[in-house]
């Protein structure tokens, strides 16, 4: 019987810790990885579609005898237990993936590379897709892992860490050495 992976979208979900566009790398790895966090509140329609993501994930590789919830490692955990910004109340989802991630906008078209950190930033509002599958990790611990499939833009949101994206080129002008304006002085 071949693995069905199945694809679950999670809509109006909050950004956190993209590594969208480099390899975010871990301690012990060659490799890195795209990916970030999606947060949602607690027991909204996303938490469960997650939790049942998991439970089937778990279904699939270890049947009717799973390991016990004290031996199996997920990267979904609640948020009211870290100290990030906009954290609290929420649920955390770690997702990744090794493969370069599709990025669109509200009307599906590609971001561009060199736009992806001023549209998708900590703290803006995406639509995800995400799939899981479970296993054994590098440590020989069973584990369900969180693929991230694709993001696409919903909405802006304020900032992780305060403030929104700056605008580069609305809110600063461009002069060379030899123009140093009079009123930009020390």
């Amino acid at each position: 019987m071949q693995e069905v992976e199945t694809i679950i979208r999670l809509n109006n979900v909050r950004l956190s810790f993209p590594s969208l566009t480099e390899h975010e790398k871990y301690e012990g790895q060659d490799t890195g990885k795209y990916g970030c966090t999606l947060l949602m509140p607690h027991a909204t329609q996303g938490v469960l579609q997650v939790e049942k993501g998991i439970s089937d994930a778990i279904k699939l590789k270890w049947g009717k005898k799973p390991p016990p919830a004290n031996k199996l490692k997920t990267s979904f955990r609640d948020g009211d237990d870290e100290k990030y910004d906009g954290y609290a109340g929420m649920m955390a989802l770690k997702a990744t993936n090794k493969n370069r991630l599709h990025l669109i906008l509200r009307d599906r078209s590609p971001i561009e590379p060199d736009e992806v950190d001023q549209i998708l930033y900590p703290g803006c509002y995406v639509n995800a897709t995400i799939s899981f599958n479970a296993g054994k990790d590098s440590y020989n611990n069973n584990r369900v892992w969180c693929n991230l499939r694709a993001l696409q833009f919903y909405k802006r949101g304020e900032k992780f860490g305060g403030g929104v994206p700056v605008d580069i080129d609305a809110e600063f002008e461009s002069f060379s050495d030899e123009e140093i304006p009079a009123d930009m002085g020390v």
